[in-house]
């Protein structure tokens, strides 16, 4: 006798371009991507803006049944939803978040979790006192390429890694192509490369790092930083970080720009954006690093020492199939969480959110960048 799937009921907070990509893919037959034991319906979707928004939103995905609401408050009171995907500026993912938890909502909020440290761990405290279940939406963690890298550095076949270097960069005419009210550079959205794109950088960094560590070897990293900022409203256009792990003081080396690409020319592609060293060998991992579907196994060779490394060089290549973006296999993974009464996934656990939001305060304090009170602040209100 086979089970019926577990349905998971969505409900969309935003209706801006992130949360039509992930909505599409929720939209996507788990079948394709051989998951047959979760299923996805989105139920209803919220615009801060009206509600008529929200429906101009489900009926561009086709969503016929699924309610409109013109206020975050009517969507996180919705009944008939069981998780929030909350899909608005980072300045705002704090409060909505804490709107859902307050809720009795499960909660997945896009990337980065909250401004600072002390916001994510304060929707940690709640989601575990409320038994929900919260996770950071960092989607390229749940790409089967990533689950199989990070096999590789477990099983010792890169030897000792003791360097991980990592860029996520786009190249930008800031000035014409953003002005000074874009969200990628507006304070007041919290903008910036730093937490918009730098986030992957660090992503890379401590899965590597910090995330595959047994726990007792875990430990926040040193950080040594540099920030340039966009002169026209102070956000950061260009940050640099060299951090240094424990136990044995392996180097990450992450960096972010709006200025310069991580890939410049597509016809002619750079260096791989992410590049792990171990004692035996490099893997590298082609661009797009945060839609990972490519990567290299190099190993070391001289005339002198030989191939100590027991694999040859190759490059393994992965498919998004269903014709998605790559972003259903993080839902998935909300879905058999909260079948299974989990408050937080193992693949990206709440604490190294909060990890890494200590990471991006230490850089943000050292090169004095400092958003608005009011979205740096943890107090809030209905």
């Amino acid at each position: 006798m086979t089970s019926e799937p577990f349905t998971l009921r969505w409900g969309i907070l935003a209706t801006g371009g992130i949360a039509k990509t992930f909505t599409k893919d929720l939209l996507v037959d788990p079948a394709t991507r051989s998951a047959t034991d979760i299923r996805h319906e989105v139920v209803a979707a919220a615009s801060s803006t009206s509600a008529s928004h929200a429906q101009d939103f489900l009926t561009f995905l086709n969503l016929p049944t699924a309610k409109a609401y013109g206020s975050y408050a009517a969507l996180v009171s919705d009944p008939n939803v069981d998780i929030i995907y909350i899909a608005t500026p980072h300045s705002h993912h704090y409060a909505n978040a804490r709107l859902a938890l307050v809720a009795n909502k499960h909660v997945l909020v896009e990337k980065p979790i909250t401004v600072n440290a002390a916001q994510a761990q304060i929707l940690h405290d709640i989601a575990r006192e409320k038994g929900l279940f919260l996770m950071e939406a960092v989607w390229t963690r749940f790409f089967p390429l990533a689950t199989e890298v990070c096999k590789i550095v477990e099983e010792g076949r890169l030897g000792e890694v003791k360097r991980v270097w990592a860029d996520l960069s786009f190249w930008n005419d800031v000035e014409r192509e953003f002005g000074v009210g874009h969200r990628m550079v507006n304070m007041d959205l919290a903008g910036g490369a730093l937490l918009d794109l730098g986030v992957y950088s660090l992503t890379w960094v401590f899965q590597i790092l910090y995330h595959i560590l047994p726990a007792a070897q875990k430990g926040n990293p040193s950080v040594a930083s540099s920030i340039t900022k966009y002169k026209a409203t102070g956000c950061d256009e260009m940050t640099s970080m060299i951090l240094t792990f424990p136990p044995d003081g392996a180097h990450g080396i992450a960096t972010t720009n709006i200025r310069v690409a991580t890939d410049v020319n597509p016809e002619h592609p750079s260096p791989a954006p992410i590049r792990i060293q171990g004692t035996l060998g490099d893997l590298t991992i082609a661009a797009p690093c945060y839609r990972p579907t490519s990567y290299t196994l190099i190993p070391a060779s001289s005339a002198s020492r030989g191939t100590p490394a027991s694999f040859s060089y190759q490059t393994v290549e992965h498919e998004v199939p269903g014709g998605g973006h790559g972003m259903f296999w993080e839902a998935d993974e909300c879905a058999r969480c909260i079948r299974d009464g989990k408050l937080e996934s193992e693949v990206m656990p709440v604490e190294e959110s909060v990890a890494v939001m200590r990471v991006m305060d230490e850089v943000r304090k050292q090169g004095e960048l400092v958003y608005s009170t009011a979205f740096e602040s943890v107090e809030w209100g209905e």
